[in-house]
């Protein structure tokens, strides 16, 4: 018996992140908690504001559905570290909506830092 799932149910959860991000941070570690990638955090590095128009949600690289987050050029780096993972946060919620990892790169206080795009994607069931 195969399984399926309607693009719509993928998309929900996808926009749930494109409708509710104000805010993307580097942090040094995996923050555990909103408050920890936030701009006090004990993880933030730096942060860039982001809106709905920053994500754009398509078919799936392999399957499935994805949303595609924009590259950002010009972050002001807040606090020097070695910056290992990107959180996507709902500010106004305070909710720590995505976390994940990147490549290591240690940056410095007053620096700036470019994020290049990337995406989050849903498989088919299988």
């Amino acid at each position: 018996m195969a399984k399926k799932v309607a693009d719509a149910v993928l998309d929900a959860a996808l926009n749930e992140i494109k409708n509710k991000c104000t805010l993307m941070t580097t942090c040094a570690g995996e923050p555990l908690t909103f408050a920890a990638a936030n701009v006090a955090g004990a993880n933030f590095l730096a942060d860039v504001a982001m809106a709905g128009a920053d994500f754009t949600v398509a078919n799936g690289e392999v399957s499935g559905r994805k949303v595609t987050i924009a590259s950002k050029t010009g972050i002001t780096v807040d606090n020097t570290g070695t910056a290992d993972h990107v959180a996507l946060l709902d500010t106004v919620n305070s909710v720590l909506l995505y976390v994940t990892t990147s490549t290591a790169l240690g940056l410095t206080s007053g620096s700036t830092l470019t994020l290049g795009a990337w995406d989050i994607e849903i498989a088919d069931p299988s």
